[in-house]
């Protein structure tokens, strides 16, 4: 099976970081179409399958716009970096309809630092409001996921949430903003033949969390079925 991306993939990502302007990235646009762009949207539309065994209601869109891969380009408008390019290369599988942030799996290419994950990132506060009820509520169900949460927790309530007890038994996932799971990769392993099994066992890994954040916000993650949901 030959590999979807290749060192070439950081290479490009590495000039681009020295060279993170206009001119420079018109000057190489087939390169990026050819290493970075066109793979990834050849690995979405792979990774259809694999996702709908985890989830058949997440959704692999290879769509070259509005779909799972992001834009190269940095949304500058209310930024004091004026920079036009990310210098990364990320890829969403989230809830049909959903933006980025439902609890779907995120997949980020950088070099040096190549991950994927699960999780609520800066929610909004009813959402999080709902988040917090159900851990609550499903305690017994929370006991068995919560110990995947692995982001950095240094964006979190100083005191309980208002209206939780202060003594419950997970308040300190009841002080948190951001709720998520992850799983780091190598360069090399992103490069390898197997990474779509690689990053498919990730996902298989995070898809607890990923099925209860889900149920707390009244989205569904798993089909009882097993047959593809209705699109409607």
């Amino acid at each position: 099976m030959p590999s979807y991306f290749t060192a070439e993939l950081f290479d490009f990502l590495k000039r681009l970081k020295r060279n993170n302007n206009r001119d420079w990235f018109l000057r190489h646009k087939d390169e990026y179409d050819r290493q970075v762009r066109l793979p990834a949207l050849r690995f979405i539309a792979d990774f259809a399958g694999p996702l709908f065994e985890i989830s058949p209601y997440l959704v692999s869109d290879p769509r070259s716009s509005r779909g799972s891969l992001f834009r190269i380009y940095r949304d500058t408008r209310f930024s004091h970096d004026k920079r036009p390019y990310k210098t990364h290369l990320a890829m969403r599988f989230s809830h049909a309809g959903r933006d980025v942030h439902s609890p779907g799996f995120y997949l980020h290419f950088e070099p040096g630092g190549c991950f994927a994950a699960a999780g609520l990132w800066h929610p909004e506060p009813p959402v999080l409001l709902r988040v917090r009820t159900a851990i609550v509520a499903r305690a017994a169900e929370w006991r068995k996921v919560h110990g995947l949460l692995n982001w950095d927790d240094a964006n979190k309530l100083s005191r309980p949430p208002r209206g939780f007890a202060p003594d419950h038994e997970f308040v300190a996932d009841l002080k948190l903003k951001d709720l998520g799971t992850s799983v780091d990769f190598s360069d090399p392993q992103v490069c390898s033949p197997r990474f779509m099994q690689v990053f498919a066992g990730a996902c298989r890994t995070m898809a607890p969390l990923a099925r209860f954040l889900s149920g707390a916000l009244g989205l569904k993650f798993r089909s009882c079925s097993g047959r593809r949901p209705s699109a409607r």
